[in-house]
């Protein structure tokens, strides 16, 4: 069935993702962001902050939207920069979809998050209900708003799904101030043959997943019966888990000549609250999820995407000689 589909954070990683995804479906995608993004085959690109509810409620009026992807959100790195700010976007944007959606009676996703886990969590295999005490604004923002779905459902039947994201990698859009960001940036580094740099220790283990894994648990979730979703706060969604001296290895298989080194920021000790690894079997249970990107065919993918963008651009240089 075709859907009309609101996106908030369309320019982001996730939002670039998904929005090629959902209209290769055939659904009618307006993509929205802070600043009008540049998306082919939508709808509408336009100009939206989240914050003003007035302008969200009006365009979900104004296009009879069915479904609100919510993906704007400050993210971990960037809001222990400005907690209060992060904060202030993070939950007052989630409450404003919530809002809408039980007003117009709209289907919303939204991503949670493993920093939603802490310290005192159970470092691998980490179950789908744990301990949850983040101490980062951006984990204290995604535990709430984990709560917040749930309250909305219970309290007023809005159809609120969500995934407990771990690292995404991606070759399409930019990484949005994440912790796990290295992932992305060690490829970019090896294709222009640079050294990279690491934020964190080299055995810092983290999960992780390809991006056309995390579209398809989006998809998938958000097309499950109602009655077969029976978390409403966030489900733990796995698929990697790996530390940067393991996928720095990999890529040598690429990149023969690859230099890597480790200067650990305050990355670091954010990334020392997160699990390494999580147990993902309810997701698998209740909707039947399975990822298809093992470390190996991820560091394929992610080059051989890059590597052809690499050279379309130099064609594109050298014809504009």
């Amino acid at each position: 069935m075709k859907q009309t589909i609101l996106i908030t954070g369309a320019a982001g990683q996730i939002g670039a993702n998904l929005v090629e995804r959902l209209t290769s479906k055939g659904h009618s995608v307006i993509a929205t962001d802070l600043k009008q993004p540049n998306c082919e085959n939508t709808a509408q690109n336009l100009a939206l902050n989240v914050m003003d509810v007035a302008t969200l409620q009006q365009i979900v009026i104004d296009n009879d939207v069915t479904e609100i992807y919510h993906l704007a959100a400050i993210l971990s790195a960037s809001g222990e920069k400005s907690p209060l700010t992060a904060w202030e976007i993070n939950m007052g944007g989630l409450l404003n979809v919530l809002e809408t959606a039980k007003r117009f009676n709209t289907k919303v996703f939204w991503p949670s998050s493993i920093a939603s886990f802490g310290i005192t969590t159970p470092k691998h295999n980490t179950p789908q209900t744990t301990i949850t005490q983040p101490n980062t604004a951006y984990g204290i923002s995604k535990i709430t708003g984990e709560l917040w779905c749930e309250y909305y459902y219970k309290q007023y039947g809005v159809d609120v799904r969500s995934l407990r994201f771990p690292g995404l990698i991606s070759a399409k859009g930019e990484p949005g101030g994440g912790t796990t960001d290295y992932a992305v940036h060690i490829f970019h580094a090896a294709i222009a043959n640079q050294d990279y740099t690491c934020f964190l220790t080299d055995d810092t283990q983290l999960p992780m997943l390809y991006i056309d894994d995390a579209m398809d648990g989006i998809i998938e979730l958000m097309q499950a019966d109602a009655d077969e979703i029976n978390i409403r706060t966030s489900y733990n969604i796995g698929g990697l888990s790996f530390t940067p001296k393991e996928l720095a290895t990999e890529l040598r298989n690429h990149f023969p000549n690859l230099t890597v080194n480790y200067e650990p920021d305050f990355r670091q000790s954010i990334a020392n609250t997160w699990p390494a690894s999580l147990d993902d079997s309810k997701a698998r249970e209740d909707w039947n999820w399975k990822p298809n990107y093992d470390l190996k065919a991820m560091t394929a993918k992610m080059v051989e995407i890059l590597q052809a963008k690499e050279e379309k651009q130099k064609s594109k240089d050298l014809s504009s000689c």
